[in-house]
């Protein structure tokens, strides 16, 4: 199979977080057509693919393999089948990386790879599981690359920074439990969406206040169950990007430190439960140097510097001396990332493989 058709394929089948059992089948069969590898399966979905030549050590290569809960709106004849969708180009990573192996093997070439195909990068911390399966250190890994589509770039555009690349993540659910009672008598009741938006008020006092990057993000929120009610519980999704987990955890407590002062002079109660803990992706500055003065030969290579994107590629490189860039798509579309319309053209496939070849070559 060649990388565009399992592009298409995959890109028919999007599955969320651990759930990529069919996306791991399709992997699967396909990779295992060819000669010399290795498949392990370290967790119940993804798999690393192992190609051993020599005594020497290894490069890991990764992608990830989960979608997201979006309704496609391509209007492509590949589009998703179900309800949810490729739409941060993991199809396509997952199919650069399948296009590189297929070269590595076909030309028997004199380097010991790890091609990681990684599942739950969205969320659950893929990465994070990956590393404790301990399946990575029966290698040798000397270096660690993955790159990431994007058509805030011009196509075929290569986007990176020594140091940190990608923020920390740090997902967390808040409750704000208060009291209900009818609309007609306030009074009687403790409002815990109005609660809820004060202290996202005193949250943005508290980032204005501060000299390092940070953004609380909340993109989910539900409260109430009827119009006359005033709502006795309020939930809210949210996110926190900083520079590294540890600035991440630090504004985790100061949050709890607003919620008690809400509990106290409000009455509500509250739950903050932790999710994922993504660390901030940095990348080695003596890579850096190598690659971007190897690759701006070819392919226009800028110095983004770092973004709040999170990425759980961020525990790879607090293993392994690393390289991760963004890949540029756009040839005149600015949807972004997680949107219904993102589609990367087929053709920037063989340009990412082609990138990927000259970093092993060099």
């Amino acid at each position: 199979m060649e990388p565009i058709e399992l592009r298409h394929k995959l890109h028919q089948i999007p599955e969320l977080m651990f759930r990529e059992f069919e996306t791991t089948k399709l992997l699967t069969d396909t990779i295992s057509k060819l000669p010399v590898i290795k498949i392990h399966h370290p967790l119940e979905t993804g798999l690393l693919v192992e190609y051993t030549v020599n005594n020497n050590g290894y490069l890991l290569f990764r992608a990830d393999i989960d979608a997201l809960p979006i309704k496609e709106e391509t209007g492509i004849d590949f589009s998703s089948t179900n309800n949810f969708m490729h739409a941060c180009g993991h199809d396509v990573h997952s199919s650069i990386l399948y296009g590189f192996m297929k070269y590595v093997v076909e030309n028997k070439i004199d380097r010991n790879i790890l091609f990681l195909f990684q599942p739950a990068e969205e969320g659950g911390g893929g990465a994070e599981k990956v590393i404790a399966s301990g399946i990575l250190y029966k290698f040798k890994i000397e270096k660690a690359f993955a790159l990431h589509v994007t058509d805030e770039y011009d196509f075929g555009t290569i986007a990176s920074t020594s140091g940190v690349l990608f923020a920390s993540a740090f997902e967390v659910d808040l409750e704000i439990y208060g009291k209900s009672a009818h609309v007609a008598f306030p009074e009687n009741g403790v409002h815990s969406f109005d609660t809820l938006r004060l202290f996202l008020d005193k949250v943005d006092s508290l980032i204005k206040g501060k000299t390092e990057r940070i953004i609380f993000g909340y993109g989910k929120i539900s409260s109430g169950t009827a119009r006359n009610i005033i709502p006795s519980l309020t939930r809210a999704e949210c996110t926190i990007r900083t520079m590294n987990m540890e600035s991440s955890l630090k504004f985790h407590d100061d949050l709890k430190q607003l919620l008690d002062e809400l509990k106290s002079t409000k009455g509500i109660a509250y739950n903050l439960h932790k999710g994922p803990l993504y660390s901030e992706v940095v990348v080695n500055e003596n890579l850096f140097k190598q690659y971007s003065s190897l690759l701006s030969k070819d392919y226009n290579f800028i110095d983004c510097g770092s973004k709040m994107t999170g990425e759980d590629f961020g525990f790879f490189t607090k293993l392994y001396p690393s390289f991760m860039f963004w890949l540029g798509t756009s040839k005149g579309e600015k949807h972004g990332l997680h949107n219904p319309k993102f589609l990367p053209d087929d053709s920037i496939i063989d340009v990412a493989i082609d990138i990927f070849k000259k970093i092993i070559h060099h």
